[in-house]
């Protein structure tokens, strides 16, 4: 399919992978889509700017970074924000169209449906695009597609007229005439408000004035703030909504100064706020911000998990406001059918930003076109035809976020004599085919049947979420490839019983978890020094995890929980370390009245082993990020071994005494080196299955401890 791509600060069309569809999704034809003028075209700008002026710009930006740093290293973290920028983003977020697949769970579409959809990522100019149910609604009948592309600009405007929370007869003033400001007058007029409006662009305060608005600004000859005062009798606006964009704070002191004692600001536009006190102080004036589309906009659990809130409590969710804002349109309530309207095809969106680029007059409304192309649903994209270097192995990546990007992918890269990228899979195909340009992949494709499908591909390695782990293995493995999958390998106990039929009576094809700890230089030097010892081993090791959020995926039914998600790494590591079977497991949770920790956030594990050795592991979400994340101490013959953070090792009680590392090394390298000696040489698996499965049945016996140790159990 076609998508519109922002890359060095120019708009370009590419082929890329249809997207899935997952369960509660629908898969849209689309028609048509709608241009945010002023938000792409700073989408463009920005994107030709050195990363040191996007990063001035873009401090919000900047705190992710760092927190993607922290975990993964600067140098990885600024490989991937260049390889994605190199790649281009897509852009767009409003579009209506047909729908032509529906996923599991979905039963308000159909096949054949009208319907119009938004969200940043989702409603991209593209000709199809996979949307949540809660981000997609029914287009009434008699109401263009064109006209209904533009659903996600009304929601905008409604919800911002929402917060201002307007009464029959109120004076309301709007700052900035674009697209937004349009809409809100009209919304506004069908309040029953009286209505001021001002814009920079005079022909935009005409427009508005034709609309029904009742007195417009000139804000090159009249002081806005005196004639707001002079229009409402002296008192100033009941309400004013900025609908501007503008980087300096100017326009927030006019609307403050704007208002009568007790009223109301809403910012809806991309504005300034430095904040006067006295603007606000003197008439006691309520500030506001509206949030996008309303209620439920970046509220995952809303967006991705389709749940809905009660009607009864929130009465006008960001869906519900898709839908109104659709009704007063085929009502006529609200009227943009004689806006300045552009409307190019797909083929020609460079030539449409290059013309929101000119100077002079632009056009309100610019909207893409998608003519219907033949076979232009294609799950699979070519990239490049290369012919396989003989001895390698050819890899499919299941799976393209942050870790598979900085960790797995350059890996892959640096060990080019073992293996070699086939191919990228991810629900979203421009994830799919930046990743496979950036490292040279054959294609790129949102169907993982392609690969499995593919008798060239020898390994499928999955980074997908963590409740995709186990079926995603199964499938490949039925479908005779080779697996490596990041941890956890399973997140209930039925689905490791799956994992250990399937191997009953066969060792192939391999099988490989990411327990990459054991895998470590620090790890690996330990191992040597404790191969040869003859007590039992008392193993202390502390995980510094840090804070998450309780809406944080891997708290919920797709992560599993912090003991079994990232805890097992560990559980693993004893395993290593000791070469024993388990003996037993005990463990135990603090308990806390704060809402903000989960029962598994912060416990205590402890681990004995058949050969009499006790490990025992301090998880916790207490701590400060600015100490070191993991330590563990080994006490064994006389010996103490101690590890910092993957970045030192001592031994006291020895002649060597140090290994040291200027980075931190957990071993993903080496455990790649290792799968990939396994596979050219079909020697033996590089982790155990028996050492796998016990793994995560210490992890289940951990959480099902820390459950039900609470008090009243």
């Amino acid at each position: 399919m076609k998508q519109v791509l922002v890359r060095g600060g120019d708009v370009v069309v590419e082929e890329i992978p249809v997207p899935s569809i997952g369960p509660g999704s629908i898969l849209v034809q689309v028609a048509y889509s709608c241009v945010s003028v002023g938000t792409e075209l700073s989408s463009v700008k920005l994107s030709g700017m050195p990363l040191y002026r996007r990063a001035l710009k873009q401090p919000h930006n900047v705190r992710r970074f760092l927190d993607v740093a922290r975990d993964q290293g600067l140098l990885r973290t600024v490989d991937i924000v260049r390889g994605r920028l190199a790649a281009g983003l897509p852009t767009g977020y409003s579009v209506a169209g047909t729908v032509v697949a529906v996923g599991e769970e979905v039963a308000a579409f159909a096949v054949g449906d009208r319907v119009a959809c938004a969200g940043a990522g989702i409603a991209n100019h593209a000709e199809y695009v996979s949307a949540p149910v809660n981000l997609a609604v029914k287009v009434p009948d008699g109401l263009d597609l064109d006209l209904a592309s533009t659903v996600t600009l009304g929601a905008i405007a409604l919800q911002g007229v929402r917060r201002a929370a307007p009464t029959l007869g109120e004076s309301v003033a709007v700052i900035g005439l674009g697209i937004l400001g349009q809409l809100t007058v009209q919304l506004l007029r069908a309040n029953g408000c009286l209505v001021i409006g001002t814009d920079v662009d005079q022909s935009r305060v005409e427009r508005a004035l034709a609309a029904g608005m009742e007195h417009g600004v000139d804000s090159s000859s009249d002081d806005f703030v005196d004639r707001v005062i002079r229009l409402t009798g002296g008192f100033g606006a009941d309400a004013v909504i900025i609908t501007a964009a503008s980087p300096g704070s100017q326009v927030v002191h006019q609307a403050l100064r704007a208002c009568r004692k007790k009223g109301r600001v809403v910012v809806v536009g991309d504005v300034g706020l430095q904040l006067n006190r006295a603007d606000l102080y003197e008439k006691e004036l309520d500030f506001l911000i509206s949030t996008s589309y309303g209620p439920g906009r970046y509220d995952t659990e809303f967006e991705e998990g389709g749940r809905d809130y009660p009607i009864g409590y929130v009465r006008w969710t960001e869906t519900r406001n898709f839908e109104e804002y659709l009704r007063l349109l085929r009502a006529g309530q609200v009227d943009i059918s004689e806006f300045e309207r552009e409307t190019y095809e797909i083929d020609d969106a460079p030539a449409a930003y290059a013309a929101l680029k000119r100077g002079g007059p632009k056009p309100l409304l610019v909207i893409l076109s998608y003519p219907p192309r033949p076979q232009d649903a294609k799950p699979v994209v070519t990239v490049r035809t290369a012919l396989a270097r003989a001895g390698r192995v050819r890899v499919a990546l299941v799976g393209a976020g942050n870790f598979a990007e900085a960790m797995h992918l350059p890996n892959l890269l640096k060990l080019r004599d073992q293996f070699e990228l086939r191919a990228v899979v991810t629900r979203t195909g421009t994830n799919a085919k930046a990743m496979s340009l950036r490292a040279g992949a054959s294609y790129a494709t949102t169907d993982i049947d392609a690969v499995l499908n593919d008798d060239d591909v020898d390994l499928v390695l999955i980074t997908t979420r963590h409740d995709t782990h186990t079926s995603l293995a199964l499938r490949a493995l039925r479908a005779g490839k080779n697996v490596f999958v990041e941890k956890p390998l399973a997140l209930t106990s039925t689905e490791l019983g799956e994992i250990a039929a399937f191997f009953d009576g066969r060792d192939r094809p391999l099988l490989m978890t990411g327990f990459n700890r054991r895998f470590a230089p620090a790890i690996a030097t330990a191992r040597g020094r404790l191969a040869r010892r003859t007590t039992p081993m008392i193993v202390s090791y502390r995980l510094n995890a840090g804070y998450l959020p309780p809406e944080h995926w891997v708290h919920g039914p797709e992560g599993g929980g912090r003991n079994i998600g990232e805890a097992c790494h560990v559980y693993d590591l004893f395993g290593a370390l000791t070469g024993a079977r388990v003996a037993d497991v005990d463990a135990r949770a603090i308990e806390t009245p704060a809402r903000q920790w989960a029962r598994n956030d912060n416990f205590v594990a402890t681990v004995g082993f058949t050969d009499g050795s006790v490990c025992t592991l301090v998880y916790t979400a207490l701590g400060s990020r600015d100490y070191p994340k993991e330590r563990m101490d080994a006490f064994a013959d006389g010996s103490v071994l101690t590890l910092d953070d993957y970045r030192t090792l001592t031994v006291a009680g020895a002649r060597r005494t140090r290994w040291s590392s200027r980075t931190t090394e957990k071993g993903h390298r080496e455990e790649l080196e290792s799968l990939g000696r396994s596979l050219r040489s079909g020697g033996p698996w590089p982790i155990s299955l028996e050492d796998q499965l016990q793994a995560m049945r210490i992890a289940f016996r951990v959480e099902e401890l820390i459950g039900n140790n609470r008090p009243g159990r």
